[in-house]
């Protein structure tokens, strides 16, 4: 009897392993990004003084009313320029981009494109 393959637990494994590795400090916080079916999540963390220091997503009412319906790329490159501009109204320029064990491509990509758009250095 075949298996079925468990995505969610093959990128479980893989954050857990790119996040042995990384880890964001207050010059260099960490951006990390999580995606649902539907919404797209990012926040830049502080892992040594467990503090997230700003967050966007797609939830946001502010976001919401800029996103055309269905078009979730856009609604992530989105995310990722109000991500970098609050992050800038923070004092953040530089930060250790984590995918959170997704590819890099598609909405995580255009998420980290925005960010950079924004002014972010990763």
């Amino acid at each position: 009897m075949l298996k079925r393959f468990d995505t969610r637990a093959a990128r479980q494994r893989r954050h857990r392993r790119v996040r042995e590795r990384l880890s964001g400090t207050g010059e260099r916080p960490r951006l990390s990004v999580f995606r649902s079916l539907n919404h797209l999540y990012g926040q830049v963390i502080d892992d040594r003084a467990g503090k997230t220091l700003v967050a966007a997503s797609t939830l946001e009412p502010e976001l919401r009313s800029r996103v055309q319906e269905g078009n979730k790329t856009t609604a992530a490159r989105l995310v990722g320029e109000e991500l970098a501009r609050r992050a800038k109204q923070a004092g953040v320029s530089r930060v250790v981009f984590d995918r959170g064990g997704y590819l890099y491509h598609g909405r995580v990509r255009a998420l980290a494109e925005g960010a950079r758009a924004g002014g972010l250095e990763f």
